[in-house]
């Protein structure tokens, strides 16, 4: 089996497609760069694609590396042949793989093994050819000072024949079939956990059953979490008597003393070896799955997060609200930098109200505030209401913001490494300003399931996740393309080809010869050499340069052909910035070479018409209801204005202003069926819920969309 062939059958996509793809993989080249900027090669292929690509060839490789691995095994055991060299290599999954090699493993010892070493394994291939008339007699002839008497003799011969079974690939596969059709999950609460107060929102799952196939991920991995903290047992169940009859009906070919020794190693080889070891999988299977689920919603949210909309270069004053150790204000300038922090005690036991309200007012005139970002945490709302009572002599937006994960950056050696000389509570201030003004910017020095836009994070493979997280959080990064001159080294370091190591030493460049001035520049870095270079020029931005297309998304390789473009049309490049009727003109098919096709000009043309213009909208003001306080606030039918601020399969979540979040259940979304919940809400989209279900006791809001 080829590489090529398995992405192919696995993906549906052209030869060629795959084929180059994998060319620019195995140089090093970037899902982002590829994407961006080799279209004529991959056939435009998207993110997406390339990453199923990138998904499948890793799959192939390490499929091939445990072919060589069990190839190597069987060699150095003397037992391989032609006919299994064969059916090794054209293998196409692990699981097939590994009960072809079952048979061969060195096991350790078993009750099999200690019945060959007594001398019954050919006492056992006699009652396997099922035709042995005086069983008794002949079972008698191996019988010895191990072994006292026939019945010992018998039952050494069934676990060797229990083991043959359970090592048959067709019955394996047989049962796998019977688990992936008809397994039932069930769980049960243990009794003594029963009034436990931390086992209460289990409770669903005190008695449970479901087909294991048809559990949602969401569902599994809450059974899974309540069983591993010792609230309740799990089973996964089929009908043994059927799947034991479909084993002896492969088996059995005969009536007579052979068969009821036959029926008995049957059974033992289904419940000792075969079930417990095949429902293990099944459970696991499905728990990569849901894992598999979980990780993509994770992915969908954390993407929609760090694309959510910014202010933009704004002067900010941000409060991270509290009471009795009160509000902590900080004043940024458009550009993020801290000018002023200081602490208010607006609240109680304080209640410097008046004091708190002349010093906002007059920091907000002095620092030409544009806008204030307050916390959504402890006292977020009074703080809110406050500050919205304040006459400003300029206009200011205020703005709720999202805290979730400014406490860990503010602890981190990133934001040490920041702001040395203050303490975590005017990080966390400085955080909270931050995101308002450019949330992806702020965001990437926090570890993603930090955030809070995830379900069961710590559940799933945590490998897995990671690298998921890590692949969004570097397409949203050359998305939005990055000012190399301002971006913070986090930042940087998920630029296409740059890592940390680079993404350091641009820092340490940028401290010591100033800003970079040109794309040309950025080659004098120490250890970005040229396939660095070209991996990452296109998405680092440079405002002001001399050169216009070094603050565009148009690669550097790209730029003498805009140059001829520009010259052919007796024009500066300048001259086409901005200027949609004189690119219009432009025959775009007049410069098709072998390198650079309709799609790569067709992207320098968009480029040219809004250069390093940031695809996310601007942020918009919002405003809870004031008179939603608590839970005991809430009345059926109330009409409430929310933010998204979390989506999973199953609905999605909803801040109301309050410390719950309410649950739009995927069936009060819409009146029509919905598929993805993706495709009625986005994440942070501010909406219209109505109150349908408050449980006070349980803490649970149930909401309906409006609008």
């Amino acid at each position: 089996m080829q590489l090529l062939s398995y992405i192919i059958e696995k993906t549906q996509l052209s030869s060629k497609s795959i084929e180059n793809t994998i060319s620019l993989l195995n140089k090093e080249a970037t899902i982002p760069f590829i994407s961006r900027y080799r279209k004529e090669m991959t056939g435009n292929l998207d993110e997406i694609q390339i990453g199923e690509i990138v998904k499948y060839k890793e799959i192939f490789e390490a499929l091939e590396k445990r072919k060589k691995a069990i190839l190597k095994a069987l060699e150095e055991q003397g037992v391989l042949t032609d006919e299994l060299t064969q059916k090794v290599k054209s293998t196409k999954d692990l699981i097939a793989l590994e009960d072809l090699y079952l048979p061969f493993k060195k096991k350790r010892k078993t009750k099999a093994e200690t019945a060959r070493l007594q001398g019954l394994e050919p006492l056992a291939k006699m009652i396997m050819s099922q035709r042995v008339n005086n069983l008794e007699h002949t079972a008698s002839k191996f019988t010895s000072n191990e072994v006292e008497t026939i019945q010992i003799a018998l039952e050494g011969a069934r676990f060797i024949i229990a083991e043959w079974i359970n090592e048959r690939t067709d019955i394996r596969t047989n049962i796998r079939r019977e688990l992936e059709r008809f397994a039932t999950i069930s769980s049960k609460v243990i009794k003594t956990k029963i009034e436990d107060e931390k086992a209460q929102k289990f409770k669903d799952y005190f008695e449970w059953n479901e087909a294991l196939k048809n559990i949602p991920s969401h569902r599994l991995l809450a059974i899974l979490r309540a069983e591993k903290e010792g609230f309740i047992r799990v089973k996964i169940e089929i009908d043994s008597e059927k799947a034991i009859q479909k084993m002896e009906d492969r088996i059995i070919r005969t009536q007579n003393e052979c068969t009821s020794q036959i029926q008995i190693a049957t059974k033992d080889a289904y419940k000792r070896l075969l079930f417990p070891s095949l429902s293990n999988e099944a459970l696991s299977l499905a728990k990569e799955k849901a894992d598999e689920n979980a990780i993509t919603v994770f992915s969908k949210n954390l993407k929609q997060l760090l694309l959510v909309s910014p202010l933009g270069e704004k002067r900010v004053l941000a409060i991270d609200p509290g009471f009795r150790s009160g509000c902590k204000i900080v004043c940024l300038n458009a550009q993020g930098d801290l000018e002023h922090n200081e602490t208010i005690y607006p609240h109680a036991p304080q209640n410097n109200l008046i004091e708190a309200i002349k010093k906002i007012s007059f920091l907000a005139d002095a620092h030409k505030i544009d806008a204030i970002a307050i916390g959504n945490g402890t006292a977020s709302r009074e703080t809110e209401q406050f500050v919205k009572k304040i006459q400003f002599k300029n206009p200011v937006d205020i703005f709720v913001v999202s805290e979730a994960g400014a406490s860990i950056y503010s602890a981190s050696k990133i934001a040490r490494d920041e702001f040395p000389n203050f303490d975590v509570t005017v990080r966390g201030a400085i955080s909270i300003g931050r995101r308002l003004q450019d949330p992806l910017a702020e965001l990437v020095k926090i570890d993603a399931k930090s955030i809070g836009v995830g379900q069961y994070q710590h559940d799933v493979d945590q490998s897995k996740l990671k690298k998921s997280l890590d692949t969004v959080v570097e397409s949203c990064v050359n998305t939005i393309g990055i000012n190399i001159n301002t971006a913070s080294e986090s930042l940087l370091s998920y630029v296409s080809g740059i890592g940390p190591k680079i993404a350091q030493n641009i820092i340490i460049y940028r401290n010591e010869s100033g800003s970079f001035t040109s794309r040309t520049a950025i080659k004098k870095v120490p250890s970005l050499g040229a396939k660095a270079f070209e991996q990452a020029a296109g998405f680092l931005r440079i405002k002001n340069a001399k050169n216009p297309l070094d603050d565009s998304a148009v690669h550097p390789e790209n730029y003498a052909l805009v140059d001829k473009i520009a010259k052919d049309n007796k024009k500066n490049v300048s001259d086409f910035i901005g200027n949609k009727e004189l690119l219009n003109k432009i025959q775009l098919k007049n410069y098709i070479s072998k390198t650079v096709g309709l799609p790569t000009l067709e992207d320098i043309i968009k480029e040219l018409e809004k250069p390093g213009l940031d695809p996310r909208a601007k942020a918009k003001v919002f405003s809870f209801d004031a008179t939603i306080k608590t839970i005991d606030d809430l009345r059926i039918g109330q009409l409430l204005p929310g933010i998204v601020n979390n989506i999973t399969n199953f609905g999605c979540f909803v801040n109301i202003g309050i410390k719950e979040s309410g649950l739009i259940h995927v069936s009060n979304l819409s009146d029509t069926f919905v598929k993805d919940v993706n495709a009625i809400v986005s994440l942070q989209q501010q909406i219209i819920a109505k109150v349908i279900e408050v449980d006070v006791v349980r803490k649970r809001i149930q909401l309906a969309l409006v609008k």
